[in-house]
């Protein structure tokens, strides 16, 4: 069959490092291998009911089996308007201000296309979300990272970019509460964030995907709530951790009118809009009742609390997340993450992700999410004692 080649931006595209772990867990499983999943990032629960008797009606409506508008139905950013001013006290124009997304992936990668040229910089956590490298690398830009160390609470040290960088820089990526780290961000992080963009005219781009999830009774807050937010930038909300509907594939842009048309413009190119019944799904979700969201995420702190307390347990001395439904824990002496990893698969059937598949800065810690139950946490607690290796 003849091969055609790849294109040059293709090839360019960043490894799909745990495309390498995924392959190596099927394996497990096809063997007949008992695997507990700790290194996914799939919300494990079902979507609400409200939600799902929103789409089976919504789906039996004509109106929705045809093209919705390209930038999607008005009354689903004016949903998402009303949800961030329920929320967060922000207003919003739902004309200029929200961008319907098709899921908040598809927008962290689409925005380096819509505001830099090739060999503009932008600044990215490490570790981070691997699909702001996407993002990067489609743009044809120059990527600098931005470390995410333990002793400043993993935030960024503005500080430490230097002049010359924080000049070329045209957009920076930021990520509270953060994957995969699980620390959250006040508001005066943002602050200085923002006065930093202004100084250097940098787009600041905040993924809120894990907005709707903090521990200990502090709820994560949002970038717009900071004063000249907008001025600044955006924020890219998700339903996919909010409301269990990853598989919806139905997420939103705010913020900064330039960089919402930017966006719709690119969108207007690429799609043509959500099917109808979703967007309808969405409008139920953002208005009828944020409870199942609290009660979300609620579960998510006796899943923290439980693994801390069962792997510390088992000997391995870990710290509680703040947020997010992800724990990052470093990995005994004498391993790397990816190492660790292996070892844990091979040996325990656990399934974790290595850090350093975040970025040069996650070597040496492993990606734990809370999605199982607390029965199978804690049976990963004594498959972990059973190995004895942090007793040595």
């Amino acid at each position: 069959m003849k091969q055609f080649e790849q294109s040059d931006r293709l090839q360019q595209l960043p490894e799909q490092f745990f495309a390498k772990l995924s392959a190596k867990v099927m394996e497990k499983v096809a063997a007949g291998h008992d695997i507990i999943n700790l290194g996914q990032g799939n919300p494990d629960l079902p979507t609400p009911d409200h939600i799902v008797r929103r789409l089976q009606s919504a789906a039996e409506n004509p109106v929705n089996h045809k093209y919705s508008p390209f930038r999607g139905m008005s009354y689903v950013r004016e949903a998402a308007a009303a949800f961030y001013k329920r929320e967060y006290g922000v207003n919003l124009d739902p004309d200029k201000e929200v961008a319907l997304l098709f899921g908040g992936k598809a927008g962290l990668v689409e925005l380096p296309q819509c505001l830099v040229n090739p060999g503009d910089v932008i600044l990215v956590p490490d570790p981070g979300y691997p699909d702001y490298w996407s993002g990067v690398s489609l743009a044809e830009a120059e990527m600098v990272r931005m470390p995410l160390l333990k002793e400043n609470e993993f935030l960024p040290d503005l500080t430490q970019i230097s002049e010359e960088t924080a000049r070329e820089a045209k957009l920076m990526f930021l990520n509270y509460p953060n994957n995969p780290t699980g620390a959250l961000a006040d508001q005066s992080f943002f602050d200085e964030v923002i006065a930093f963009a202004e100084e250097y005219d940098i787009c600041v781009v905040h993924d809120f995907a894990y907005g709707s999830i903090g521990f200990d009774g502090n709820r994560p807050v949002s970038y717009l709530q900071s004063e000249r937010a907008k001025e600044n930038g955006v924020e890219i909300y998700t339903l996919s951790k909010t409301f269990n509907m990853a598989g919806w594939r139905v997420a939103f842009a705010v913020g900064n009118p330039s960089v919402i048309d930017s966006l719709n413009l690119l969108q207007d190119h690429l799609h043509v809009s959500l099917f109808g019944a979703v967007q309808e799904a969405a409008e139920a979700a953002l208005t009828e009742s944020y409870q199942p969201a609290l009660d979300l995420s609620d579960l998510y702190e006796v899943r923290r609390n439980t693994m801390v307390s069962a792997f510390n347990e088992a000997g391995w001395k870990v710290d509680a997340p703040k947020g997010s439904f992800f724990a990052w824990f470093k990995v005994p002496k004498g391993y790397t993450s990816e190492s660790f990893s292996d070892l844990l698969l091979e040996k325990a059937d656990i399934v974790v992700a290595p850090g350093i598949g975040f970025g040069e800065s996650g070597e040496g810690y492993v990606r734990v999410a809370l999605l199982t139950s607390e029965e199978r946490i804690k049976e990963a607690a004594v498959r972990l004692s059973k190995l004895n290796l942090f007793h040595t």
